[in-house]
């Protein structure tokens, strides 16, 4: 008797605690997104304010032992140093340039698949641009490695015509982040073209405007967010690699191979380096927010 009691009265409480939730919706929404918003906090927002932080902090000389006291040394000599400008100025314009290649490769790429192909093949050739995303990042690069080495692929390909390969360096380095990010700015592209209206289509036809003319004033205001929404990760993914830079980059050094290379002779220096990313990346996503790219994401 007194166990069914107890059943009861949970499942009475129970109901009411549904019910509770039933009648306010930003309750249970609150309860819902509480454990998701406390680990990004806790992890993400933590740590890029442990990286703050320390970026103020110095090292002793001597034992190479972080001091927890206040200094804008780091800062400074990042800002006056020309070899840190200089790095910085490259990985930005590296950054642009793999954006900028993947914006030309794509658009045709996701034309072909959003308005060419028959309905029927869209779905295949959608899965056969992410095939390589499933692939690993290191196989990947060093596959490139095998085909811009001397005497590899590329030169193979181009010795009938009296050239070579770009070998090693900043080009291999920006070919090779393009292919790597590339499908991230073909697929929002893909998916603005196969929603664009055929009816705005007709409508240029029948008003007497061309291709080229339909093209500017009516297919692209309607991708460009989702450009922009492409770039973000285009952008903000060739910025922070340093992984790639060490394969085929010869010589070349981007910012993020300053941070690892300072980690552990002075990492409040390579916390300072860190942050530049974070502020370029924040000035970019402030940059194309105007282009409604954002909602695209």
């Amino acid at each position: 008797m007194p166990t069914d009691v107890t059943t009861a009265a949970g499942r009475g409480t129970v109901r009411r605690l549904a019910g509770t939730l039933h009648r306010r919706p930003r309750l249970r929404l609150a309860l819902l997104l509480t454990a998701p918003l406390l680990w990004l906090a806790v992890l993400y927002l933590g740590s890029l304010a442990v990286l703050f932080v320390s970026a103020f902090w110095t090292t002793n000389s001597f034992t190479s032992q972080v001091v927890q006291v206040w200094s804008t040394d780091n800062f400074h000599e990042l800002v006056t140093t020309p070899v840190f400008r200089e790095v910085v100025l490259r990985s930005v314009g590296v950054a642009l340039a793999v954006t900028a290649l993947c914006a030309v490769i794509a658009f045709p790429v996701a034309f072909c698949t959003a308005r060419v192909a028959k309905p029927r093949w869209r779905p295949l050739l959608v899965v056969a641009i992410l095939t390589p995303l499933w692939a690993s990042y290191l196989v990947k690069v060093y596959a490139w490695r095998l085909i811009l080495s001397q005497g590899g692929l590329a030169d193979w390909m181009l010795a009938p015509f009296g050239l070579s390969g770009p070998g090693f360096g900043l080009p291999a380095t920006v070919l090779t982040l393009t292919y790597l990010w590339l499908p991230y700015m073909i697929l929002p592209i893909h998916t603005a073209l196969e929603q664009l209206p055929d009816s705005l289509l007709d409508a240029s036809a029948d008003l007497g405007a061309r291709a080229g003319r339909t093209f500017r004033s009516v297919v692209l205001p309607m991708v460009l967010p989702s450009v922009a929404a492409g770039s973000v990760f285009t952008f903000s993914l060739s910025l922070g690699d340093y992984i790639t830079v060490q394969i085929v980059g010869g010589k070349t050094q981007l910012i993020g191979n300053l941070v690892y290379s300072n980690i552990d002779l002075n990492l409040p220096m390579a916390a300072a380096l860190a942050t530049v990313p974070v502020v370029v990346i924040v000035l970019y996503l402030l940059a194309i927010r105007r282009t409604g790219a954002l909602n695209s994401l």
